[in-house]
């Protein structure tokens, strides 16, 4: 075991992950053909999850404890508890079938990507949400803050450039790490929205046990996992200044 186990790791090092057991093709060539949407399809789900997310939390966090802000953190909860593939069957029996705004299934251009990347994103979105509304009220109550507002500046200023600006520099890493997390996410909402993909890739081969096939996509995956999580702690040099002022002082 040891020794395929080895042949494995030094296979793949140079670009070699195998061969199908069932389509008889290189592994490596079959995932470079369907890595493409299905990296689409989290980065999508990403800026849902972002973008919801920062504005939710922004907004529960200025109207902390009130009817608003304990309306969102609910809405979080559910929306993190809610299994993916349980609420993409819910977006296709309301948005398909019911209303047909958009495609159920396929992935014919970006009307058939907005109900998968929503069904994956706003799973997410919770986690950022909670993590942007307790960021926002730490840097709200901030001695900065108060002399911003003593300075006279319009309290919308004071929220947009400033208080937003540091509360959201935590958030990058959790949006870098679902990013990741959304790759791997990816392969059930792939499934249930029957779209070509590293996920419906992955389903067949574990149908059919072509296990080059399975342990080829879980290694590519868990790659771009590390690899995303490295930019991710590179990226804060250039995000946070105090970041920056400490590495060159050491």
């Amino acid at each position: 075991m040891w020794r395929q186990y080895w042949t494995f790791l030094t296979s793949a090092l140079t670009g070699d992950l195998g061969t199908s057991y069932a389509t008889r093709q290189p592994v490596s060539t079959m995932i470079a053909q369907q890595i493409a949407p299905t990296l689409q399809l989290a980065v999508a789900a990403a800026l849902v999850s972002a973008v919801t997310g920062i504005l939710l939390g922004s907004f529960a966090a200025l109207r902390r404890d009130g009817v608003l802000d304990s309306a969102i953190r609910v809405l979080s909860l559910v929306s993190t508890s809610m299994p993916s593939f349980w609420v993409g069957l819910l977006m296709i029996m309301l948005f398909s079938f019911q209303l047909g705004w958009f495609p159920a299934t396929g992935n014919a251009g970006v009307a058939s990507l907005v109900l998968p990347a929503l069904t994956l994103g706003l799973s997410a979105a919770g986690t950022v949400t909670r993590l942007v509304r307790n960021s926002v009220i730490e840097v709200v109550g901030d001695p900065f803050v108060a002399a911003l507002h003593a300075k006279g500046l319009r309290p919308r200023v004071v929220v947009m450039k400033h208080v937003l600006r540091n509360a959201v520099i935590p958030t990058v890493t959790v949006v870098g790490l679902q990013l990741g997390a959304l790759v791997a996410g990816a392969v059930i909402v792939e499934a249930v929205f029957s779209r070509q993909g590293l996920g419906q890739m992955l389903v067949q081969a574990i149908g059919g046990n072509d296990y080059p096939v399975i342990q080829g996509v879980v290694f590519v995956i868990a790659v771009i996992y590390i690899v995303i999580n490295i930019v991710v702690d590179i990226s804060y040099a250039f995000i946070d200044p105090r970041v920056r002022s400490s590495l060159s002082r050491a």
